[in-house]
């Protein structure tokens, strides 16, 4: 059997090291024993040196001897790093591929696997815990065998020059092969404790990231503290053991190795006095002692390298070593076209320790037929829809589709033919797009050779979006997307047409509603610093709250004769909100209508008891930097408190010119000044179309802007464009930049456009408002009746009444069933359920 065909978790970690790198590893075979021939040229070289050249002071012999030297060292040299760089080569493979398979065996495990894993454990196996394991994959042929070379040459090479001297300087390598392994299994002993302790670490850490809502809402510090310190001090004595016991094996070796060259001293030494041992012959023997020094430190190291692997790697697997529920594809046949007739025969679950979940369940559903599954918490409801999925593999009795088991199908079969939306449904980082082909392409895929349906276009994807009200949000990321210069100047200029469009068929209607930008007009709805620099930032120093502390635009301010007037009426505001303000409580809702924070209250107050004791124009600098920061906030539009004098108007819209021409000279690539027929890159699409500022906040005015813009998108055949815009928007690290109903429309139209033979729903739209839960019940009646069976857990019992069948779950059993009437008339426990009455 191929080491490929035996499940990963049961493979050992020498078969990873010629699976995949046969070829390197002959090669790094051939280039080991050339090295090893090349390190021991040198210390006959040194011998020849000392004995033959110098002895006979022969410069020719000298140079030639030195030469022959320096050209093995340098081969020796090269040949090392073409060993390490395939050494990195194998060892990486090895590591991609263990993490490939684990990975892939990891996904068919069965959910009863994943509940009692914690995702820390996992990150941490295929994180970290393989690492070691890779790096003896690469390790396990080079270092040995260059080692075990190195020894046996250096060995023959020391017995030929002297017998007696290499038998002593050899003889105290086996009093460390007895002591080494002995301190070696106490390390792996602390090795296996190491692992799992760090594992459970991971656990700890991913746990309290995942929770930190419930920790934050109960206060839970000092409990997750203690608990995290207990774990590290727990890990920190394991890692001081581990850590002496592996320095107690260097230390001895040192100790052992460091001995040798005494021995040689002493009885090298005596020879050569007496005669017995010429003077090059010790000085190559001492070399070549000392470097048996190295090939024996590595030999070492992978000794312990090879323990830490081993111990690693088998915890690692013995904790996965589990075998998947169900076959992943047909080996011999097509997959299953189902027409989705349901028949559930005595069905029973039990849990792995015995506790019976589901008991004696029987139905049966026509294809197309809807069935809604209600009950007491805690009943069984997601249990029942979870077996017949697949995703649960029920213990006693049978589920057939189209007469088919279940359990007998492969994963493939399900997939071709069953849809999911659960009642907190997981969204992939990416984008929506990614989301919402997800199930379709996971079909495709799955499939593989097999007849396919198509992916969806984007007509029958914003049909689906229209149907499970998401469209309007998808047209939203669409509309608030920044375009790349780069990718998309052809859009960008037929949105400043668009623009043009807009404003022509659009200013007067929405003259109420919309300030549209106009380089001759002053612009009430815009702060002073806005209608000032009338355009957007690219340098930070320009964005408007950092205005007040850039010294070019302060000294412009200056020679525009702007920084008095603006200072007035900085100090007029103070006093005014100060007035106003000063005894309410620093809440939002009090301060929309001021340029003064909640948080900047207490400091203008102190500011405004300043200017009372003296004139302006002696302020400290902080202080009238804090009268210029209010001014230029100041919105006429607004901030209604103060009227903006006539004087300031004239002096900004002179200003305004004066200063374009100023950072068109000195920073022209600052700002983007607003030009009508020009595209700004630093906004959005919808600001480039809008070209203004909405004069109120109101839902009504949003409202009718949004319908506006998507009337001249509609017009211009933009919308679908604009869709395929947001549909690229990126939803975050498990959809944290969606909203929850957001989430579950995405799952939803993700299930949708599958558009499979049976759709299960547990409590899908859990998370929607009513209106959109009538929604998606009135879609699944129109569309789905009579062409998908839907089983479909349900909390809200004001849906039910169209469902061709209703299952009443109490304790694990179906004790009614029935349609609505019947089960109405009955005067059961459904009829409690729905009026709440005994």
């Amino acid at each position: 059997m191929r080491a490929s065909d035996i499940p990963v978790a049961k493979r050992s970690l020498f078969s990873w090291v010629f699976a995949y790198n046969l070829h390197l590893q002959g090669i790094l075979l051939a280039v080991i024993i050339i090295t090893v021939f090349a390190r021991v040229l040198p210390l006959e070289m040194q011998k020849r040196v000392v004995n033959e050249a110098i002895k006979l002071r022969d410069v020719d012999l000298l140079m030639l001897y030195c030469g022959i030297y320096l050209v093995s060292v340098l081969v020796a040299s090269g040949l090392k790093y073409l060993i390490n760089i395939l050494q990195t080569v194998i060892g990486q493979r090895a590591l991609a591929e263990m993490r490939n398979a684990l990975y892939h065996h990891l996904l068919t495990l069965p959910l009863s696997f994943f509940r009692k894993t914690q995702p820390g454990l996992v990150v941490a196996s295929l994180v970290n815990e393989l690492v070691a394991a890779g790096d003896f994959a690469g390790e396990a042929l080079a270092v040995p065998i260059t080692s075990l070379l190195t020894l046996l040459v250096f060995a023959a090479y020391l017995t030929w020059l002297n017998p007696i001297l290499a038998a002593v300087s050899l003889s105290i390598y086996p009093v460390v092969l007895l002591i080494i392994p002995l301190l070696q299994k106490k390390a792996n002993q602390a090795n296996k404790k190491r692992v799992d302790a760090t594992r459970q670490y991971s656990d700890i850490i991913v746990e309290a990231v995942s929770g930190i809502h419930e920790i934050q809402g109960n206060g839970s510090y000092r409990i997750e503290n203690q608990r995290h310190d207990q774990v590290v001090e727990n890990l920190r004595k394991i890692r001081v053991v581990w850590n002496l016991l592996r320095f107690g094996i260097k230390t001895g070796n040192n100790f052992f190795t460091n001995l040798s060259p005494f021995l040689v001293f002493i009885l090298g030494g005596y020879l050569t006095i007496h005669g017995r041992l010429e003077l090059g012959a010790l000085v190559a023997f001492l070399s070549a002692q000392e470097k048996l020094y190295d090939p024996w430190k590595e030999l070492i190291e992978f000794y312990q390298s090879y323990q830490d692997a081993i111990v690693r790697y088998r915890r690692t697997m013995e904790y996965f070593d589990a075998a998947p529920e169900y076959q992943l594809a047909p080996l011999d046949r097509a997959p299953y076209h189902l027409h989705g007739g349901l028949e559930v025969q005595n069905m029973s679950f039990a849990t792995e320790g015995g506790i019976p979940l589901l008991q004696g369940i029987t139905l049966s559903l026509k294809p197309g037929e809807h069935l809604a599954l209600v009950g007491f918490s805690g009943s069984g409801k997601s249990t029942l829809a979870l077996c017949v999925g697949q995703l649960y593999r029920y213990t006693g009795g049978h589920v057939l589709i189209d007469g088919r088991e279940v359990a007998e199908m492969t994963k493939t079969d399900i997939i071709n033919n069953v849809g999911f939306v659960s009642q907190s449904p997981f969204i992939f980082g990416g984008t929506i797009e990614r989301n919402l082909l997800y199930g379709c392409e996971a079909r495709n895929q799955a499939a593989g050779a097999h007849a396919t349906p198509p992916l969806p276009t984007l007509d029958q994807i914003i049909e689906v979006l229209q149907q499970t009200g998401i469209f309007v949000d998808v047209l939203r990321f669409g509309l608030n997307a920044l375009l790349s210069p780069q990718r998309d100047r052809e859009l960008m200029d037929v949105l400043v047409r668009v623009r043009a469009n807009f404003q022509r068929d659009f200013g007067g209607p929405l003259a109420d509603s919309v300030e549209f930008f106009n380089a001759q007009n002053f612009l009430h709805h815009s702060s002073i610093a806005e209608n000032l620099i009338f355009g957007t930032a690219i340098d930070p120093a320009f964005e408007t709250p950092n205005l007040p502390h850039t010294p070019y635009f302060l000294e412009f301010m200056e020679r525009a004769q702007l920084t008095r007037p603006l200072l007035n009426l900085g100090a007029q505001l103070a006093r005014q909100m100060v007035d106003i303000l000063g005894n309410l409580p620093p809440q939002d809702i009090f301060f929309r209508e001021s340029p003064i924070q909640p948080e900047e209250l207490d400091t203008y107050k102190q500011l405004v008891q300043r200017l009372g004791k003296q004139p302006l124009h002696e302020l400290p600098a902080g202080d009238r930097e804090k009268l210029l920061i209010l001014g230029l906030r100041f919105t006429p539009g607004r901030h209604k408190t103060v009227a903006l004098p006539g004087l300031l108007e004239k002096r900004v819209m002179a200003g305004r010119a004066l200063f374009k021409a100023a950072v068109e000279r000195d920073f022209p690539e600052a700002l983007a000044f607003y030009q009508a027929s020009a595209y700004i890159h630093s906004q959005t699409i919808l600001n480039n179309i809008l070209f203004g500022k909405s004069k109120s906040s109101s839902f009504q005015a949003e409202e009718r802007i949004n319908q506006s813009i998507v009337q001249v998108l509609i017009e211009e055949d933009l919308l679908e464009k604009i869709i395929e815009i947001g549909m690229k928007f990126d939803v975050g690290s498990k959809g944290d930049r969606l909203s929850g109903g957001q989430r579950q429309k995405v799952a939803i139209a993700r299930a949708f456009l599958k558009n499979p033979e049976i759709l299960i729903m547990d409590e899908a739209t859990s998370a929607l408002d009513n209106k959109s839960q009538a929604r998606i019940q009135r879609l699944l009646e129109a569309r789905f009746k009579g062409r998908t069976t839907v089983i479909a857990v349900l909390h809200r019992l004001d849906v039910v009444k169209n469902f061709d069948q209703i299952a009443v779950m109490k304790a694990g059993k179906i004790v009614e069933l029935g349609p609505y009437e019947e089960l109405m008339d009955r005067k059961g426990t459904f009829y409690e359920l729905v009026t709440g009455r005994k």
